[in-house]
């Protein structure tokens, strides 16, 4: 029976950088490539960052049964709704899988496929050097949208509370100061979980 490493935290954390390292280093992790309904940044493509579709899209695969979970987020732009889809990408019989998500996100595939096959990978930088990052990385955007990227860090104080990360039973902070040494703890994360030798 595989597992599903969830990695997570706060917007600036590395988490896109550690996740593409990752799945470099242990081709043996199958993606799951989740959706959104936000705009494409600069930089993204469709299918690797993540599907990006319409709202209407949405809510078909709504109705038609094939969101697993959901979430929705009141931006400066309007609601954005980020979402990991049952589109024949998971099964548990064939491997072990890696995708990047939210606590709730997290949270809720634990209610959907079980507690032990859902392992959390939380990723923590420092609240002024992750400040720094975001607005380095806005600054890089054709349209840089700064209430946006207000509102997303403010917001995360509330998502990733202490209170609500331990409620989830997240106690491993794995932090990333050097993007070389927060890869290699992931590393070890998943090699304690999983049967995945990794070279």
């Amino acid at each position: 029976m595989g597992k599903l490493f969830v990695i997570m935290g706060k917007s600036a954390t590395g988490k896109d950088s550690i996740y593409h390292e990752i799945v470099k280093r242990c081709p043996q992790l199958r993606e799951i490539i989740t959706y959104t309904t936000r705009p494409m940044r600069e930089g993204e493509t469709y299918g690797k960052e993540y599907y990006f579709v319409t709202k209407e899209e949405m809510y078909e695969m709504r109705e038609n049964g094939k969101i697993i979970e959901c979430r929705e987020y009141d931006t400066v732009l309007g609601p954005w709704f980020y979402f990991t889809a049952d589109d024949g990408q998971l099964d548990f019989d064939k491997g072990d899988y890696i995708l990047i998500s939210t606590l709730e996100g997290y949270e809720k595939l634990q209610a959907a496929f079980g507690i032990g096959s859902i392992v959390p990978v939380y990723i923590e930088v420092d609240d002024l050097e992750r400040l720094e990052r975001a607005v380095r990385r806005e600054r890089s955007q054709v349209s840089p949208c700064v209430p946006e990227l207000c509102r997303r860090f403010l917001a995360d104080e509330e998502d990733f509370s202490e209170e609500r990360l331990q409620m989830a039973g997240i106690e491993m902070r794995i932090v990333n100061e050097d993007l070389e040494t927060a890869v290699e703890n992931v590393e070890k994360l998943i090699r304690g979980n999983t049967h995945i030798t990794l070279d």
